[in-house]
């Protein structure tokens, strides 16, 4: 079995956790690939193979992601339109989609047994029209549009081309289940079981006593525009990568994404346990 090491050595002990992954799956026999940047660290392990990433992964049957959400975000990027699983190693903080923690790691016999279940996680496909043009993107958390310093923005918000509202706050978020439990939650936005398919939008700080998040069916396009003249300063993020300037008269469109994630659940209640240990950690005082 190929699998695929993505690891994010910035987060803290992420490089023990990852060299301690690739020993347990190599007592396993299995065939490990790491990126060509991280051969210093990793360079003692003769059993390793070095390569892109980009590359490799597509041949493998299992990425591992370790790190933090954001870690598991920018590697399920590389694994659109490929059958490749994805599986999630927490070494940060929250790690709400990671399946394990690092003080989990002898459950990994259980990977290579098959013994797991695949959650398929929907996406958001998003496009930002300037006239005739626009560009594309794929979100698996969340679309985010706000200003800079928060600056309220009024905002036209259409569902399959039907205006629902004109809204004035700091920004908005569009969000899928598994994005429900990063900036949306944070935002006022409910909790949502990944397993469901449906599209979340939630304002943030609304100037209004009487704004609420919204669920949508996944077969709605949302449309987003604004009509501000004078210095905009407004921003797209995809997943929390680099902004994409928002400038006046564009339209963003966001719509259930063709693709999907497929993300190992190792203990077959992952969200579940989650929820329980790190969301309500500050209600159940630890």
């Amino acid at each position: 079995m190929k699998i695929a090491i993505f690891p994010n050595l910035q987060k803290e002990n992420a490089l023990e956790c990852s060299r301690t992954v690739c020993d347990v799956l190599h007592q396993y026999n299995m065939e490990l690939y790491i990126d060509n940047k991280y051969y210093e660290q990793f360079e003692d392990k003769g059993y390793i193979n070095f390569g892109m990433f980009e590359d490799f992964v597509k041949e493998s049957e299992i990425a591992i992601a370790i790190g933090g959400d954001g870690t598991i975000l920018k590697c399920a990027r590389y694994l659109l339109g490929i059958k490749t699983k994805l599986l999630g190693i927490n070494t940060g903080r929250l790690g709400f989609m990671a399946s394990l923690e690092f003080d989990e790691l002898a459950e990994l016999h259980s990977l290579i047994k098959g013994d797991y279940d695949i959650i398929k996680r929907m996406m958001l496909a998003t496009r930002i029209y300037t006239g005739e043009n626009y560009c594309e993107n794929i979100a698996l958390n969340d679309v985010s549009i706000a200003r800079l310093y928060s600056k309220l923005s009024d905002f036209k918000v259409y569902v399959d081309d039907n205006l629902i509202g004109t809204y004035r706050a700091d920004g908005i978020v569009i969000s899928t289940p598994t994005g429900s439990t990063a900036y949306a939650l944070s935002a006022g936005g409910p909790i949502i079981e990944p397993s469901l398919d449906c599209i979340e939008l939630t304002l943030l700080c609304p100037h209004s006593l009487f704004s609420r998040p919204m669920l949508f069916s996944p077969d709605r396009v949302i449309k987003i525009v604004h009509n501000v003249d004078v210095n905009p300063e407004l921003y797209i993020s995809i997943d929390g990568n680099d902004p994409i300037t928002f400038n006046s008269r564009q339209v963003l469109e966001v719509k259930k994404s063709a693709h999907k994630i497929n993300l190992i659940d190792m203990k077959r209640n992952t969200f579940f346990d989650s929820l329980n240990k790190k969301l309500m950690r500050s209600i159940k005082g630890n």
